[in-house]
């Protein structure tokens, strides 16, 4: 460079070292504050506060207590689930002391990160103390910045993206092994079609509700339609797939797309990966884009104030909404195109453990067995979304065939899974055509 250092006196590792942590910052933000909302609700039902939200998986309840080491026996189960959200709650506060939920990861991994100094204190502490480090005349030494980079991305990890889970399992249900299906051509042109995209499970669960009921369906009838068809964008695809077989309309780079289709009357938005443009697209077919939460507005969208108290009225009142737009649509701009895959979803840990041992002999046992046997190499997971500078898709199903191609376990989610369930890997035949010999022997097995 001309010059190798700011007239601040910062050099290239110091500015690049501040900007990788806000963007780990602004990410662990946007996991985290999804998780809380999820806590938060959770621990609202507990209190006995008005709403018609409901814990649905007991059985998560216990399992996950069991996991902090709280007593369960002789305990109502309103009464863990109170003390497993206030746990929740509780590690974004925290000041001091580590956050509890890293407790839930193996020893060995936690004696690491307490001999390297990255054990995270509260979720929120460490998104302001980033912020404060990479403000002007902090932290300087690069080292040190990218040492928080580790430590928020671990509160991150093992505090709001697992609460997160843990939170929408309890009160949506932990997912089991289901088909479904995934690309545009899972719109229906007879239908009215509804897209839910973004990643807050509140509202997306409870409209994949509403499409189901006997009144709604009739209500689409009225209007000529044959009935109503819910697809998914993004992360609220992954969340209503796994837990209602909701088919998936498509990844990040296709949420324009799904519009220009002309057959959408309502997408439904919350926050994340939601584009400003929808609305300027939207504006030359009838499509019309709901926004749903007070701080991820969009200009030209059209406000809902989704009722918490009364979800499944207040979805029912969208998705008429929706129904009363087919009238608009103009079917000669229809052009939906044909192509769709089928996909197995639903690979929860529970899920995972019945499969490799059944009811009563649940593990990871053979798991463990084909790894120390050198049958299976390693796990990957792989997340994230396409990039637009990249053709569509190619270069994370180029990555994930290699991988399965030399015996490496590949677990995905985010629109990474959906790339690979458009592209045909998400179904037991995956493992027959392009698994190395000892990962494809180990799927034959146990029936994945």
């Amino acid at each position: 460079p001309k010059s190798p250092k700011g007239i601040c006196g910062a050099g290239a590792d110091t500015i690049v070292a501040r900007n990788f942590l806000r963007e780990v910052t602004g990410g662990t933000s946007a996991h985290s504050d999804h998780a809380r909302h999820v806590a938060l609700l959770m621990q609202e039902i507990c209190e006995g506060t008005e709403t018609t939200y409901t814990i649905k998986d007991e059985q998560a309840v216990f399992e996950i207590a069991e996991l902090y080491g709280i007593q369960t026996e002789s305990r109502e189960l309103q009464e863990i689930a109170a003390q497993l959200a206030a746990i929740f709650i509780g590690d974004f506060t925290e000041q001091t002391h580590p956050i509890k939920t890293l407790g839930l990861a193996p020893q060995k991994t936690r004696q690491t990160w307490e001999n390297l100094g990255v054990a995270p204190q509260g979720i929120d502490r460490m998104i302001v103390e980033a912020m404060h480090r990479t403000h002007m005349g902090v932290d300087h030494d690069y080292k040190n910045i990218l040492m928080h980079a580790f430590r928020q991305s671990i509160s991150n990890g093992w505090g709001g993206s697992r609460i997160a889970t843990m939170a929408s399992d309890i009160l949506f249900g932990t997912p089991r092994a289901l088909k479904s299906e995934v690309n545009l051509g899972i719109l229906e042109e007879k239908n009215v079609n509804i897209i839910v995209h973004g990643h807050e499970p509140t509202l997306s669960d409870m409209i994949a509700i509403a499409v189901k009921q006997p009144d709604i369906i009739e209500y689409a009838k009225k209007v000529g339609a044959h009935g109503v068809t819910l697809g998914g964008i993004c992360c609220t695809s992954n969340e209503i797939l796994m837990r209602h077989g909701v088919p998936i309309a498509g990844s990040f780079l296709q949420q324009e797309l799904a519009i220009v289709t002309g057959a959408v009357e309502m997408m439904i938005v919350d926050v994340q990966c939601v584009v400003p443009s929808l609305p300027q697209v939207a504006e030359h077919y009838h499509t019309k884009i709901v926004s749903t939460v007070d701080m991820a507005k969009t200009i030209g969208a059209d406000p809902f104030d989704f009722d918490e108290k009364h979800p499944l009225e207040s979805a029912k009142d969208l998705v008429k909404l929706a129904i009363d737009n087919f009238k608009n649509r103009d079917q000669k701009s229809v052009q939906i195109p044909k192509e769709k895959q089928t996909l197995i979803a639903g690979f929860s840990v529970r899920e995972i453990k019945y499969m490799l041992g059944g009811t009563f002999r649940a593990s990871f046992r053979p798991l463990n067995d084909a790894i120390i046997q050198n049958r299976i190499k390693g796990i990957v997971g792989i997340v994230g979304c396409n990039n637009p500078k990249f053709k569509t898709d190619h270069y994370t199903n180029v990555l994930v065939k290699e991988l399965i191609k030399n015996n490496v376990l590949v677990v995905e989610t985010g629109c990474n899974a959906i790339s690979s369930g458009k592209n045909g890997k998400m179904t037991p035949e995956t493992a027959l055509e392009y698994a190395g010999q000892g990962l494809k022997e180990v799927c034959e097995t146990v029936g994945i």
